[in-house]
């Protein structure tokens, strides 16, 4: 009796979950961010409870209301657990790579008013190097003139000759598994 009672118990608690996920997406949907916002975070503590794609939807949907709420230091680590399970869905490696390029502005613009700092040079070229495969898988998926000069720029910028040089090959190989919507 008190195996059935706890399955039953179980059962309806993964079924509030998916409720609220359920409210969750609603909320996007209709454009009513904060209220998503909201739901998404009281939702958080129990994304386990959802079935592992979902999962992966409901970061990716809570990921992009952190980043149109200009909250990043939320949104990357959401994102990076997209990316975990789905390497290969480009728009979260966009996202990605254009939150990690976010402090690397005003770090450029600091190196290039001071080019004799080392220190700052070297922290401009790891934000830059952590940034630029997620933009390489978006650019090698969903091709972009202004993407891929970006890209280059980024390249020339740290001084990566190699990287340059063989960028057109990495987006080839990249451009062979795409990922364009997540299923739940």
């Amino acid at each position: 009796m008190l195996l059935i009672a706890g399955f039953a118990r179980a059962q309806s608690k993964a079924d509030a979950v998916y409720d609220k996920y359920v409210d969750f997406n609603l909320k996007r949907f209709m454009g009513e961010n904060n209220a998503a916002l909201k739901l998404g975070e009281d939702l958080l503590p129990d994304v386990k409870e959802l079935p592992a794609k979902s999962q992966i939807s409901f970061y990716n949907g809570l990921a992009k209301l952190y980043e149109d709420d200009e909250q990043a230091v939320e949104a990357i680590p959401l994102y990076e657990k997209v990316i975990a399970a789905e390497p290969n869905y480009y728009v979260a490696q966009r996202a990605l790579g254009y939150l990690f390029l976010q402090p690397a502005d005003e770090l450029f613009a600091k190196v290039r008013s001071d080019p004799g700092n080392t220190e700052l040079a070297a922290k401009y070229k790891a934000l830059v190097q952590k940034a630029l495969p997620h933009l390489e898988k978006a650019q090698a998926c969903d091709p972009s003139d202004e993407t891929l000069e970006f890209i280059k720029k980024l390249y020339i910028n740290i001084q990566d000759d190699i990287g340059l040089q063989s960028l057109g090959a990495r987006l080839a190989q990249m451009a062979k598994n795409c990922v364009d919507v997540l299923k739940d």
